[in-house]
C-alpha cells in the first residue's frame, strides 16, 4: 500500500513581536490544514527572529552601548521554553523538570501555544526558534506532534561566524550559544499511518558533511533544512542532500523586505512601544490560493497566506508557474545589470569608473566623466565587489524574475528592498525539484501532495550512504552524546 503524505513549507517572515508571529503561525497552520497538509516546516529563527543587518555594535575589541541595548531587545523577544542552558533532553520533552510554585508549566507558554495549534489543526509542526535559557540564546528547531505535543527539540551546534548582508557584518556566534550535538537525535513518528523518521539541520550545518552523515546514519526519510541562506548555491546543496540521503528534503527560508525588520535594529522605537502598537492590531485571517503543478504522481501547489500586516500578493499569472522546476541560469538571473554609481569630487584629473557586474563574479569597468580621484576609483571597485558578494540575487524565480532595481547598494535604505529573497523548496529522494524555489514571494505556502515515502526505500537499491555504501568496516564516525541507532 502506498505511503503518501502532503508536505508543506512556509516562506514567511518574523513580525515585530513574538505574540504577533505566533498569531501568524496559527493562521498559516490553519490554512495548511484546509489544504490537507500533514507536516509544515517554518524557517530558521521564525519565532524570535533572524536579526539580519544588525551588527549589535560589535567590532573586534569593542562593543557599543547601543549594541547592548539591541541585544536586550532581541533577548527579550526570544521565547522561553523552560529548558536548561545545557539542555535537559528527554526530561524536558517528558515534562519531568521542576515547575515553579504557583505555575502550571515552565517557560513563557510558547510551547503550550504551539501544542494547541498543532492539536487544533492536526498538522505536525516543525518550527525554527530563537530560545533563551539562562543568560544565553540558542537557535533551534521544535518538533510538535498534534497528538503528543512537543516530541523533540534541537539546538544549532554551529552558528555561523560571519553573516554578510548588504555590506553589514554580524556574527551569529556573538548572539547565539552552541547547542549540544546530542540534540541531533532523529524523531520517529507516525503520520496518517505512514512511519516517518525526521531530523533537521539548520542553515549552514548543512555544509558540515559529518553532521549530515550523523543524520543519514539514523535512517531519516524526511530531512528538514530551515535556513537563512537565500543564495543561488542553496538549491544545489538541497538536491545533493536529497540524493545522498535518499530522503525527501524540505527547506524553508524567510522572504524579508527592509521594512519588515524590527524597529530596534535601527533604534527607531523600543520593544515596549512596538508591543503596544501590535496589541492594538488583531491578526488577519489567512486566505489560500492554490495552483496545481504535477510531477508524475506528485502534485506541487503554491498557496498564498494573507500576511500580517497585509502585503501585496502575486498575481494569478505569477502563481501559475510556482513549484515548476527550471534550469539554472547565470548568477544574475538573466537580467541586464545596471552600472553601479559612485560619488564624485571636483578633481578633473581623474576619470570615474562605471562598474557593472557580469556573470561568474567578474566586473566590467568603463571610463566615465573625468571627476573622481584615484582613491575613489579604488573604492568604487571595492564597493562593486562588496555589492556583488552581498546581493542574494536568485538564479531562478518560478513566479517572476526579480526587478534588478530592487538589488540595491549597501547604502540604499529603500524600505521595499528585499534583504532576503527566500528560495524555499521541496526535493525528492532522487534529487529532483518537486516544488520551488520561491524567490521574492512573501507569506507563501509551498505544498507538495501525494509524496510517496516508499520512494525513499526504492532509492536505497543503489545507494545507502550509511549502510551498503558506507564501508563501515573501514570508516567510523562518533558524535558525543548521540546514538546512531535509528530510533525505535
Amino acid at each position: 500500500m502506498p505511503k503518501r503524505l502532503t508536505l508543506a513549507v512556509s516562506q514567511s517572515h518574523t513580525l515585530a513581536i513574538t505574540s504577533a508571529t505566533l498569531s501568524a503561525l496559527s493562521s498559516t497552520a490553519h490554512s495548511a490544514s484546509r489544504s490537507n497538509v500533514h507536516l509544515l516546516l517554518f524557517p530558521e529563527a521564525y519565532l524570535g527572529g533572524y536579526p539580519r543587518t544588525c551588527s549589535f555594535g560589535a567590532t573586534v575589541g569593542s562593543r557599543s552601548d547601543e549594541g547592548r541595548e539591541q541585544f536586550l531587545q532581541y533577548y527579550q523577544n526570544a521565547i522561553d521554553l523552560g529548558d536548561t542552558p545545557r539542555g535537559a533532553g528527554d526530561d524536558w520533552v517528558e515534562r519531568r523538570l521542576e515547575v515553579a510554585k504557583g505555575k502550571e508549566y515552565r517557560g513563557d507558554g510558547t510551547r503550550e501555544e504551539l501544542e494547541k495549534v498543532a492539536r487544533e489543526t492536526g498538522v505536525f509542526l516543525v518550527v525554527g526558534v530563537v530560545e533563551r535559557a539562562g543568560g544565553s540564546l540558542y537557535c533551534g528547531v521544535l518538533y510538535v506532534c498534534p497528538r503528543e505535543g512537543c516530541v523533540g527539540k534541537r539546538r544549532k551546534v554551529m552558528p555561523q561566524m560571519l553573516t554578510r548582508t548588504l555590506g553589514k557584518t554580524g556574527s551569529e556566534r556573538l548572539i547565539w550559544a552552541q547547542g549540544s550535538p546530542s540534540t541531533l537525535k532523529a524523531i520517529k513518528t507516525t503520520i496518517a499511518g505512514v512511519e516517518i523518521t525526521l531530523a533537521a539541520a539548520i542553515c549552514w550545518e548543512n555544509y558540515m558533511p559529518l553532521l549530515r552523515y550523523s543524520l543519514y546514519s539514523q535512517n531519516v526519510n524526511l530531512y528538514l533544512a530551515p535556513t537563512a541562506d537565500a543564495r543561488d548555491t542553496w538549491l544545489p546543496l538541497m538536491r545533493t542532500i536529497a540524493c545522498e540521503s535518499r530522503a525527501y528534503v524540505l527547506s524553508a527560508n524567510q522572504c524579508v523586505r527592509r521594512k519588515h525588520l524590527p524597529p530596534w535594529i535601527h533604534g527607531a522605537a523600543s520593544l515596549l512601544e512596538q508591543n503596544n502598537k501590535q496589541q492594538q492590531q488583531p491578526p488577519m485571517p489567512a486566505n489560500t490560493m492554490e495552483t496545481d503543478n504535477v510531477h508524475d504522481d506528485t502534485t506541487a501547489i503554491s498557496s498564498t497566506e494573507e500576511p500580517i500586516p497585509k502585503t501585496p500578493q502575486p498575481t494569478a499569472a505569477d502563481s501559475t508557474a510556482l513549484g515548476a522546476p527550471s534550469p539554472s541560469p547565470l548568477r544574475l538571473g538573466g537580467a541586464t545589470p545596471s552600472p553601479i554609481k559612485h560619488r564624485t569630487t571636483n578633481n578633473p584629473r581623474r576619470r570615474s569608473l562605471n562598474i557593472t557586474p557580469i556573470p561568474d563574479n567578474h566586473f566590467l569597468a568603463l571610463p566615465g566623466e573625468p571627476q573622481t580621484s584615484a582613491i575613489e576609483d579604488s573604492e568604487a571597485i571595492e564597493e562593486a565587489n562588496t555589492t556583488s558578494e552581498n546581493q542574494d540575487v536568485p538564479t531562478t524565480n518560478t513566479a517572476h524574475h526579480p526587478d534588478p532595481s530592487t538589488s540595491s547598494s549597501k547604502d540604499d535604505e529603500n524600505e521595499n528592498e528585499f534583504i532576503s529573497h527566500g528560495g524555499s523548496c521541496i526535493i525528492s529522494p532522487s534529487g529532483s525539484v518537486l516544488a520551488g524555489p520561491l524567490w521574492d514571494i512573501e507569506n507563501h505556502l509551498l505544498i507538495a501532495k501525494n509524496i510517496d515515502f516508499e520512494d525513499c526505500e526504492r532509492g536505497r537499491l543503489d545507494l545507502d550512504v550509511a549502510g551498503s555504501y558506507s564501508r563501515n568496516d573501514a570508516f567510523e564516525l562518533k558524535v558525543q552524546g548521540l546514538d546512531f541507532c535509528p530510533p525505535p
